[in-house]
């Protein structure tokens, strides 16, 4: 499958999209800025209409995304990806409920590294999944991105976390 690439200045930093023709593959947060000259997404549906979503979401008027996506992981990581994709915007969801939704009520540490392992940031909420006290734990994107995502999903009333500085 040949991937193409765009990108999108985000309030977080730049986010890399790579796609196929069809399938959304990944989405994540650069640790670099990149130029206009490297995006190569132009012509590109797939991608054009991720950053048009993207803006909506960060915008406040897109609560639910509507892309064609494909998971690349192990059929464990498919499942827990699968259940994390219902956590509605606003709402969030602990490692340990999903292992039970999933039947696997002992596995809550590997729901947590199935989770951490999310190639689509965002698009597969795994910043509203929480530690059992309410605790921020664990975004590959930075914990501070995490508190921004779901104090900007309206979650901070929720949850007891300390404020991480951005």
């Amino acid at each position: 499958m040949r991937l193409h690439i765009g990108y999108y200045q985000s309030p977080l930093g730049t986010m890399q999209i790579e796609a196929s023709e069809s399938v959304l593959v990944s989405v994540k947060f650069l640790s670099e800025e990149i130029s206009e000259k490297q995006n190569q997404s132009a012509g590109y549906d797939i991608i054009n209409n991720t950053i048009t979503q993207l803006g909506a979401y960060f915008a406040g008027d897109l609560k639910k995304f509507e892309l064609p996506i494909l998971f690349t992981g192990s059929e464990f990581q498919e499942q827990v990806w699968s259940e994390v994709l219902k956590i509605p915007y606003g709402e969030t969801s602990t490692y340990a409920q999903i292992a039970e939704r999933i039947g696997a009520r002992e596995l809550a540490r590997a729901v947590g590294t199935a989770n951490g392992d999310n190639p689509l940031w965002i698009i597969v909420p795994c910043h509203r999944v929480i530690g059992s006290q309410g605790e921020l734990t664990g975004y590959a994107g930075g914990l501070w991105r995490k508190q921004w995502l779901l104090e900007h999903e309206g979650c901070q009333q929720l949850l007891p976390w300390k404020t991480v500085k951005y």
